[in-house]
């Protein structure tokens, strides 16, 4: 090619980073504009992952060497489809790639689901990780709480809810939600999965973590232990299931110590109903029995548990984006090895998706980067069809947000509001306080 290829990447969370570098890494001459809604960039790993994890946050490390590459840039603070839009990006670039990731809450069909005291656990993790554009309180006023979902997430959520404040404040927590979890009165946490424990969703690290805390007993009730025909073929093929499994086992047998707090494991009850008239006052499940294939079917025996609020952990969900097509059942956009697929579907030139608006919200964040080769891929293989911008000069887009009056952030903005955080959390003996108003988020970055 003899010019520069220029590319759009909308997301600058896991997904759009590594489609980012690895474009910034082939034969072809490339420049990379990545366009993030927030102020700053990195995604799921700063609002989506619970900050007592250090190890997952590590991979900020890489995505901001990827950042440092002198043929990428950041454009953050620029809503797409409200600052621009897909005709501006075809203006200024050769193909626009969409990595906006998932955010919402899948929803749970069940009676009272609505019920004041009932949340979703995206919300919460948006909270208790300082996301700018989510409310400062929650209200943490139950003494006992249940979380259903057998994932990470779920696993995240419960733990946060059942740990102390104190034990939180080493790492990088806002100062309200240091505050709010101070103040909740939680007792007793209980995890609800529908099915068994060779079906959790959830890794053994973060299994194991749940019984790190000195201040948290977990609790694994053995009467959910059941194993069909596809438990014990999945235990036997999967290194990972066996792992978890075995841990299940042998907390399920162990005797409950005297911790101030309890964090109960359910396996094989399925949630029929939140309880309540004007607000959440419990959970009716249903046990169920696993049918020899690893799903279940319910057995007619119900349980009313005693709790005071409900979050649902069944999934994220994606949302739509303007001018582009949009699978409402799966949350993502239609695509063929990452190109974008209209109604008759005919790929739409110079339009591609990655992560999880492509693929839907599963697997880990390592996960993005196999799903990024393919479309980087198909990219590279489209570029002689490519049409070229009409407008090719790196400062054209630099000058159209300038001229809308978007107040956009930049790779320089970023490491000062960086440096504030990391010099926040040096005060406190922590190595970082994260700050949440967007307003104050602006001016540090544009100080």
């Amino acid at each position: 090619m003899s010019r520069t290829l220029r590319v759009a990447v909308v997301g600058a969370g896991p997904a759009g980073t590594y489609a980012a570098d690895i474009l910034a890494k082939s034969d072809v001459p490339v420049s990379v504009d990545l366009f993030e809604k927030l102020p700053a960039p990195h995604g799921l790993v700063r609002y989506g992952v619970a900050p007592d994890h250090p190890r997952i946050k590590g991979i900020v490390g890489a995505l901001q060497r990827v950042l440092d590459r002198p043929n990428i840039r950041l454009f953050g603070n620029v809503e797409y489809g409200v600052d621009l839009k897909l005709d501006d990006l075809r203006e200024f670039y050769d193909a626009v790639i969409f990595s906006t990731g998932a955010h919402k809450d899948r929803p749970l069909d069940v009676p009272g689901i609505d019920l004041p005291g009932s949340y979703g656990a995206a919300d919460f993790v948006s909270w208790y990780d300082g996301h700018p554009d989510v409310p400062r309180t929650w209200p943490l006023d139950a003494s006992s709480v249940a979380v259903l979902g057998v994932g990470n997430v779920a696993l995240d959520v419960a733990r946060i809810l059942a740990k102390t404040a104190d034990e939180l404040l080493t790492t990088e927590i806002p100062d309200n939600v240091y505050q709010g979890l101070k103040a909740s009165p939680v007792t007793d946490v209980h995890v609800f999965g529908r099915r068994g424990p060779a079906q959790a969703k959830f890794t053994p690290l973060e299994l194991r973590e749940l019984d790190h805390s000195p201040n948290v007993e977990v609790i694994v009730h053995p009467e959910g232990i059941e194993f069909d025909e596809a438990s014990m073929a999945s235990i036997r093929s999967n290194k990972q299931v066996e792992m978890v499994v075995k841990t299940l086992q042998e907390w399920a047998m162990r005797d409950p110590g005297t911790r101030q707090r309890r964090l109960h494991l359910h396996f094989l009850h399925a949630p029929v109903e939140v309880l309540g008239d004007e607000r959440v006052t419990g959970l009716r499940t249903e046990v169920t029995e696993l049918t020899g294939t690893g799903d279940v079917r319910g057995t007619g025996e119900f349980h009313d548990w005693d709790v005071q609020a409900v979050y649902r952990a069944v999934g994220y969900l994606s949302t739509q984006l303007a001018d582009l097509p949009f699978d409402h059942a799966s949350g993502t956009v239609p695509h063929r090895a990452g190109r974008v697929l209209d109604l008759d579907e005919q790929a739409l030139p110079g339009v591609y998706v990655t992560g999880w608006i492509k693929r839907g919200p599963i697997g880990l964040i390592g996960h993005t980067k196999g799903d990024a080769l393919e479309t980087i891929t198909s990219l590279l293989a489209d570029v002689p069809d490519l049409v070229p911008p009409v407008q090719d000069d790196p400062d054209a887009i630099v000058q159209f947000l300038t001229q809308r009056g978007v107040p956009f952030t930049t790779l320089e903005g970023w490491a000062k509001l960086d440096q504030h955080e990391l010099s926040l959390g040096a005060a406190e003996g922590r190595e970082r306080v994260k700050v949440v108003d967007r307003d104050t988020m602006l001016s540090i970055s544009h100080s």
